[in-house]
């Protein structure tokens, strides 16, 4: 125990503590790409679920957070890293990067937002998918497109607007689900195709369907939630999931190699493991790992699971750098300005 003392002017009052009250929580670090508004909820949520954990966010881009960690590697400074793209946490389990655990409850989640591999190192959050928004006011009797090859024929020409692949983590699976999908050359000549009808490569994930909703541009290749936030703003758009499927990418969770935090780490993956967390992420995200907790917004396209690719989260993250390079040789000339 430890004694207060209370000094005023007439007395001095001697109140009993217990040295739980004077202790200092654990700090544990970590890295994340999670947008800021939804970085509040989450450090609401973990204070509560972890109490003896103080939970030190550094946030960025995943591309930023991605090389940031790879940078420290010999020396890392993170605990966890949570909220980043599961290809960048799959370069991170091949290098040797990530502590392996498996949380509680992780079985209970769906099949494909678990690791396969053998240590288990990471868990999935949510997944995020690539959409169309087409503006209906500004078709002027153009048909809105079903599939994506709709979107090589020469009406659509200077109408398209979808984001860089290198600066968006939006459109790198973009390109990827082509590519798996299509297979390389097919998919390949269908960018090339695309390329044609392209006004501009824009360096966000969002933008592209923005631009869409404000009648900037016909078609904006975008993210699912963005084109269903968009919507429901009022914008006069159709968010269309075409029939090839779609690329998607997942947020994941993981420790740390060496965190220096282990076992509150622990316990922060297990929370994220939860129904209760995932019903948070369900609040930023339509499709989530828990079975169940999935709350799709307003105006989200029907079918959004079903139209998933078979998507090789491996095969993203190995062959990243040969495609983007690929992909910047072919089409970097309709690359929007860098603000």
């Amino acid at each position: 125990m430890k004694t207060l003392i209370l000094a005023g002017f007439a007395a001095v009052i001697s109140v009993a503590i217990p040295n739980a009250a004077w202790a200092d929580k654990t700090k544990v670090t970590v890295y994340t790409a999670l947008e800021n508004d939804q970085l509040k909820p989450f450090k609401t949520a973990i204070e509560q679920a972890v109490p003896d954990a103080e939970v030190v966010w550094v946030r960025d881009s995943t591309g930023v957070i991605t090389a940031r960690f790879l940078a420290e590697k010999d020396n890392p400074r993170a605990d966890m890293v949570m909220g980043l793209a599961a290809s960048s946490l799959l370069m991170f389990e091949k290098a040797g990067l990530l502590e392996p655990y498996k949380p509680a409850g992780a079985d209970k989640l769906k099949e494909v937002f678990r690791d396969a591999k053998d240590p288990y190192s990471w868990t999935g959050m949510d997944a995020y998918l690539g959409a169309v928004c087409f503006n209906t006011a500004e078709a002027g009797g153009i048909a809105a497109p079903k599939s994506w090859k709709d979107l090589l024929k020469p009406e659509f020409k200077g109408k398209i607007v979808m984001p860089h692949p290198a600066s968006s983590g939006t459109g790198y699976l973009m390109v990827a689900g082509w590519l798996q999908s299509m297979g390389e050359d097919a998919g390949w000549q269908f960018m090339d195709g695309l390329h044609e009808n392209i006004a501009a490569y824009l360096h966000s994930g969002s933008a592209p369907c923005v631009q869409a909703a404000r009648g900037e541009q016909l078609v904006g290749l975008a993210l699912d939630m963005r084109g269903a936030s968009e919507k429901t703003k009022g914008a006069p758009i159709e968010v269309i999931l075409p029939t090839e499927g779609v690329g998607w990418e997942m947020e994941a969770n993981a420790i740390v190699k060496g965190a220096k935090n282990l076992e509150l780490a622990k316990k922060i993956s297990d929370w994220v493991a939860t129904e209760d967390a995932n019903k948070l992420f369900a609040k930023t995200y339509a499709i989530v790992a828990y079975p169940g907790a999935d709350s799709p917004p307003q105006n989200y396209p029907a079918g959004a699971e079903k139209a998933m690719i078979k998507n090789d989260l491996g095969w993203m993250a190995d062959n990243r750098e040969r495609v983007l390079a690929e992909w910047s040789k072919r089409y970097e000339s309709k690359a929007a300005p860098k603000k």
